[in-house]
């Protein structure tokens, strides 16, 4: 599975949970620690966790290994790690006050709408 595969897969699982505002920022050049960011939130924990644990789910009946999961228990901010793209699922309140998408400004926003449909 190509980075673009497993991003895709994050993406849609995401979608069907009903995560919300997706974004996919290309790290590529900009950050060592991976290709893609995604990220997303959920309006409540069981919300983020079922996010989390599809996400989890789809990655592993495709054959792509999750190497780590943090924050699950907690349910504020879950980082999903599969390799060369790491997900963040916030909750609504963690994700304004972190704003990753400000922090990290400079990386290009894919578009995932045709993916999506969109």
């Amino acid at each position: 599975m190509t980075n673009r595969e497993a991003l895709m897969t994050a993406v849609k699982a995401a979608d069907d949970k009903k995560a919300e505002n997706i974004i996919v920022l290309n790290m590529v050049g900009i950050s060592l620690i991976a290709d893609y960011f995604v990220i997303c939130h959920g309006n409540s924990d069981k919300q983020v966790q079922a996010i989390a644990d599809e996400i989890r789910d789809r990655l592993d009946e495709a054959g792509y290994e999750v190497k780590r999961m943090e924050g699950y228990d907690e349910a504020r901010w879950i980082l999903v790690d599969i390799g060369d793209v790491v997900v963040h699922v916030f909750h609504r309140d963690e994700r304004n006050y972190y704003n990753l998408e400000k922090l990290w400004g400079d990386a290009t926003v894919e578009d995932i709408k045709k993916e999506l449909g969109i």
